[in-house]
């Protein structure tokens, strides 16, 4: 059993007028095998928790702490958050021209378990995780995300996941830009992934279509860098009818 525990993050983020603070104080704590939803407006700073996490050179922590399992990982550089445990799922996936995903998924395998898979084992379990993504096998020869469509890219993330069996998943709006079949194919790896590794799972969503396939075990609303409602999957249901007004400045005024 693993935790991990946000306390009292404050996050600003470098603009071109100086650093802005985007988190005000976020406090959550997540545990193995537990899914949750982190929802709210856009600029709520639901994907600024994410890449703050994970250690993206533009984000700077400046109050707060993230532990995994009682060490603060913002003490580690980002290669060592991932060893640690912790896997981010880009909501926009870059490019790397020049390097296979084959070569490309080995190469990350081996950084984290410090030794390289058994070859023999680790091609069995790479055609078996692309076949249940639906993803043809030419694909492991294609360089990473280069001239992938936006569901071939989420399934390439939701690959890594399976793969790479983190203790932690942050699943960066790992549903937009996907039509309902594909979907429904990411969504059923996210559970494959969760249940097979019993990962923590922090799934970040403006919408709640995603959690009719992937049920949370609770929902945390962020509205303008702090978490305004915690609670259960009703609490999606809720937001599904009422949107977010509620929460919103206009909406006490």
């Amino acid at each position: 059993m693993s935790t991990l525990e946000i306390r009292n993050l404050h996050v600003s983020v470098e603009t071109n007028d100086g650093p802005k603070p985007i988190l005000r104080g976020v406090d959550l704590t997540l545990r193995s095998g537990e899914i949750h939803a982190i929802m709210g407006p856009n600029g709520s700073g639901k994907s600024t928790l994410s890449y703050a996490i994970a250690g993206h050179p533009k984000y700077q922590v400046t109050e707060g702490e993230v532990l995994l399992d009682g060490e603060n990982i913002l003490e580690m550089s980002v290669d060592e958050r991932a060893r640690a445990g912790v896997f981010l799922a880009m909501q926009y996936p870059v490019e790397v021209p020049g390097v296979t995903v084959s070569n490309f998924l080995r190469t990350a395998k081996t950084a984290i378990d410090g030794e390289a898979p058994p070859l023999r084992t680790w091609v069995k379990d790479v055609k078996a995780a692309m076949t249940q993504l639906r993803m043809d096998p030419e694909f492991a020869q294609r360089d990473v995300n280069h001239g992938f469509s936006g569901g071939e890219k989420k399934r390439h993330e939701i690959l890594q996941m399976e793969l790479l069996a983190p203790k932690f998943a942050i699943l960066d709006e790992t549903d937009s830009g996907l039509d309902v079949d594909a979907l429904r194919v990411v969504s059923e790896g996210i559970n494959r992934a969760h249940e097979t590794t019993g990962a923590g799972v922090m799934l970040i969503t403006h919408y709640t279509r995603i959690l009719n396939y992937v049920k949370p075990d609770f929902v945390h609303v962020f509205v303008d860098g702090r978490v305004a409602e915690e609670g259960g999957p009703e609490l999606a249901e809720r937001l599904e009818n009422e949107g977010y007004d509620r929460f919103l400045p206009a909406a006490s005024a």
